[in-house]
């Protein structure tokens, strides 16, 4: 999925997965983020890695 479809499912701004991937880039398991020229796409396995959540769980927590 798009990184901004990734946030947003997970609750988080727009830009998070692009803000984490900049300070972070070894938060991300091998192969679970992917640059498609600007386009960054990432992988479930991803979004729990950084979040330390599932998105179910995500959603629930939204207030």
């Amino acid at each position: 999925m798009s990184s901004v479809e990734a946030s947003k499912r997970w609750n988080r701004s727009s830009d998070y997965v692009r803000q984490i991937y900049r300070k972070y880039p070894d938060k991300f398991p091998k192969g679970s983020i992917r640059r498609f020229g600007k386009q960054l796409v990432v992988t479930r396995k991803a979004m729990e890695a950084i979040t330390g959540q599932t998105e179910v769980n995500a959603r629930k927590n939204i207030k």
